[in-house]
């Protein structure tokens, strides 16, 4: 990377992997928010190790990413990839869903372990519900690597799972929108049915907002805080409005987001979140003008565990 790039969007990836190195270094934590499938992509391969070693101290991502880092830990071997993906007919794709695949670009996840994990959480969902409580969707899935007798189940290595490695660390996990996910579905459907007894089993969106916007008004009293957002969509918008909300709802007097770079193939624009500029977020009381801001417009899969690989000195 060093050596090699030095102009356009491999210069903003170095320049971001640089910054970000030297952020943790100094003592800043960093919050790493997924949007897209990058659990599907197998991130966990790197990110877990970010995780371990203290790189990452926050994730903020969509439920399909929180439930896809388990589909595979449980069913990687039964998972259909298909080189030729852009040549598939109508009726391929018709042929796909008869046997039972749900496919993401190149890659087809079987319904199988989304019933198989849905089994499992039903137990948790109803016992909760059944005892007034109310957890958070990673909460649910913790319990299932809680799970010994599961152990035997899983066909990828447990270390690439960023879940696993966020559990062990004890950082915190939220999912905007976990009803727009498979298993967000499947939780409303057995509510629907009776076999949960209540939607307040899981916890809503807003309470998720206050455990975030605690986490960071703690921990920015004795560290910088950076933003590392893959993506963009709803992970990245409900982490980052943590601040505005924390200064211009509750008045307090906190820091901005002290670090700030984005991955993304969005087009560049001002009217999409998405493709919208590291600048704008300045009007929104989420970035300072002196802060460090990268846009790093490729391919996630490609340039995230790059960029993780430099930050661990790999």
């Amino acid at each position: 990377m060093e050596r090699n790039f030095r102009h356009f969007n491999a210069r903003e990836t170095l320049a971001a992997a640089k910054a970000y190195q030297q952020f943790v270094q100094d003592g800043g934590k960093m919050m790493v928010t997924l949007a897209g499938a990058m659990s599907t992509a197998e991130l966990g391969i790197s990110l877990a190790e970010m995780i371990r070693q203290d790189k990452v101290h926050a994730i903020s991502c969509t439920a399909a990413n929180l439930e896809e880092d388990i589909f595979n830990l449980f069913a990687q071997n039964e998972y259909k990839v298909i080189q030729d993906w852009r040549a598939l007919s109508v009726d391929d794709e018709v042929a796909l869903q008869a046997q039972g695949f749900n496919r993401v670009t190149d890659t087809c996840i079987p319904e199988t372990v989304m019933r198989h994990i849905e089994s499992r959480l039903l137990k948790y969902w109803s016992e909760a519900a059944e005892q007034g409580q109310s957890r958070f969707a990673y909460e649910y899935f913790f319990q299932i690597l809680d799970d010994a007798d599961l152990e035997q189940h899983y066909q990828a290595r447990i270390e690439d799972s960023w879940v696993k490695a966020a559990k062990d660390k004890g950082i915190p996990i939220v999912s905007p929108g976990v009803e727009d996910s498979t298993l967000g579905n499947m939780f409303a459907a057995r509510v629907m049915e009776g076999k949960v007894a209540s939607h307040a089993a899981l916890k809503s969106g807003t309470e998720q907002r206050e455990m975030i916007a605690n986490w960071y008004r703690q921990e920015s009293e004795k560290s910088p805080i950076g933003f590392f957002q893959i993506g963009g969509g709803i992970a990245g918008d409900f982490a980052i409005c943590a601040v505005p909300m924390l200064i211009q709802d509750l008045g307090l007097d906190i820091p901005l987001w002290s670090y700030f770079a984005q991955i993304s193939d969005a087009t560049t624009s001002y009217g999409g979140y998405s493709g919208a500029v590291p600048n704008e977020k300045i009007t929104w009381t989420k970035l300072s003008k002196e802060g460090p801001k990268f846009m790093i417009q490729s391919d996630a899969s490609i340039v995230a565990p790059l960029i993780f690989a430099y930050v661990l000195g790999q």
